[in-house]
């Protein structure tokens, strides 16, 4: 794993996006680990945070995606996604909506609210936008926390 993390970090912005991409998706990675090691090499955060977050939101989207195929035998097999784990975020969109997406930033709830949201066809141009604002909150505050050190 330090050799795959070392490999991105040399890749600079574009392994940032890597990172993002992997981590975004249901694939257990930290881009977190990356950023901040991007940034405490002097990578410009401005360019981080892009990166980051359109990466993230990529891989967050993928997952949108094969929701929306609709197999639930693919999203177990492929995701992982157990549907109790679906039904359950369904009944929170009955209540919230699409609005879930912003709770994509979270580690493994944030896959499978993605799942859900494509599972259930919510809108996906407003799922794009609440996916890319929790997203974006979340590493603006962590470049934000980085710059501290």
């Amino acid at each position: 794993m330090s050799a795959f993390l070392a490999l991105l970090e040399s890749w600079g912005y574009w392994g940032m996006f890597v990172a993002s991409f992997i981590a975004g998706s249901v694939f257990p990675f930290s881009s977190e680990a990356v950023l901040t090691a991007l940034q405490l090499a002097g990578l410009d955060p401005l360019h981080l945070f892009i990166a980051a977050t359109t990466g993230n939101v990529g891989g967050s989207m993928l997952n949108y995606g094969i929701g929306r195929l609709g197999k639930m035998e693919w999203i177990e097999k492929y995701l992982h996604v157990e549907p109790e784990k679906v039904r359950r975020t369904e009944r929170w969109m009955e209540r919230y909506g699409a609005w879930i997406g912003i709770l994509c930033f979270m580690p493994i709830l944030g896959s499978v609210v993605a799942v859900t949201l494509g599972f259930t066809r919510a809108n996906p141009w407003f799922s794009l936008l609440t996916i890319t604002i929790g997203k974006a909150v979340r590493y603006a505050l962590l470049i934000f926390a980085v710059s501290l050190l």
